[in-house]
């Protein structure tokens, strides 16, 4: 008996390697020392030196139940932007740049495309927010996971000077919102996205000309990076007072994360077109608003509160990263709930 009678092979785990080489090699920056396949990734922080306070972040985070929708729809090569992307825009939202970044795939059954095609996607997230993939970890666990399923998670480090740490501590009455566009659903919120739609290829491949394209290619669109976005509005010279990363629990649980006390913050939903997508989950569905709001991104996946002097300013640093920025309400006085109208 051996290793492979068990359900594991090794063979298979070092072609994966080889296969997603190409992939991660795109991701190097400077800093990386050594190659791919050492026991750690090593990243030489000296070009930090520069910082008055330098701070470390972190973020980690997974793809939750959206992988269920690769299996179906056999397409793997965008799951992992959306590993990278909940990891990075964590960081982001802090003021943040991400360093670097390390993947884990749990699987039934090591099938080394299948990983590679994974890996080119988190590779690809990697790319977008400027980290270096600098290692990672592929797991087979026979017996405990179906041999053509996998779970994918991961981390990023990142760093920050101290100044320029977004805190929300000086949001203040009269401050304006400003959302950037989401990509769709993103990566929450797939449990009742399964529940309300039928997780078959039949109902996965159906038109909807409302959507403009198949059911499964718009869920599965692959989360937005907003790093470059975040970094326009730094070197434009704004300092952005709090930042908000619309992810699981909505606008009635994210937006809260950035106020100080004494605030509260004000969306204004006819600020900007939802997706359609989000008006066909909640018809199909039955699902009530205060509901969507309270599961969704609902069209805006980063929310930022700046001072109303800045607001052109921000729209246009966006803009200029290649997302859509709105104007989508504004600070009060309160006690750190949401208001949406």
């Amino acid at each position: 008996m051996d290793y492979k009678s068990s359900g594991v092979d090794i063979e298979a785990g070092y072609k994966s390697v080889e296969l997603m080489k190409a992939s991660i090699k795109e991701t190097m920056r400077k800093e990386v020392l050594g190659g791919i396949g050492g026991f750690a990734g090593a990243f030489d922080l000296s070009g930090i030196k520069d910082m008055e306070e330098p701070i470390l972040l972190s973020g980690t985070d997974g793809c939750g139940t959206k992988v269920k929708l690769a299996f179906v729809m056999d397409k793997h090569d965008t799951i992992g932007i959306d590993a990278v992307a909940m990891c990075v825009n964590d960081i982001a939202c802090s003021g943040g740049e991400p360093m670097f970044f390390l993947d884990y795939i749990a699987c039934g059954k090591n099938y080394p495309e299948k990983i590679a095609t994974i890996v080119s996607g988190v590779a690809e997230g990697c790319k977008q927010s400027g980290a270096a993939l600098v290692g990672g970890e592929t797991a087979e666990h026979p017996g405990l996971m179906p041999e053509d399923e996998y779970d994918l998670a991961g981390f990023a480090v990142g760093v920050v000077d101290k100044k320029d740490l977004i805190t929300g501590e000086d949001i203040k009455d009269g401050d304006v919102l400003i959302g950037i566009a989401s990509s769709g659903v993103h990566s929450n919120g797939f449990s009742l996205v399964r529940k309300v739609f039928d997780m078959t290829e039949e109902s996965l491949n159906k038109y909807y000309d409302e959507l403009g394209t198949t059911l499964g290619e718009a869920l599965i669109a692959p989360t937005r990076i907003y790093v470059k976005a975040l970094k326009n509005v730094k070197d434009a010279g704004v300092k952005i007072k709090g930042c908000s990363h619309i992810t699981g629990g909505g606008f009635y649980e994210n937006i809260p994360r950035m106020l100080p006390d004494g605030v509260a913050a004000v969306v204004k939903k006819n600020s900007y077109k939802v997706p359609a997508i989000f008006d066909l989950l909640a018809k199909e569905g039955n699902i009530t608003e205060e509901m969507m709001y309270n599961t969704y991104n609902m069209g805006l996946g980063m929310i930022v509160a700046v001072d109303p002097a800045d607001k052109d300013t921000v729209m246009k640093a966006i803009e200029a990263a290649g997302d859509t920025a709105y104007e989508v309400g504004y600070i009060k006085t309160g006690n750190k709930e949401v208001e949406i109208i």
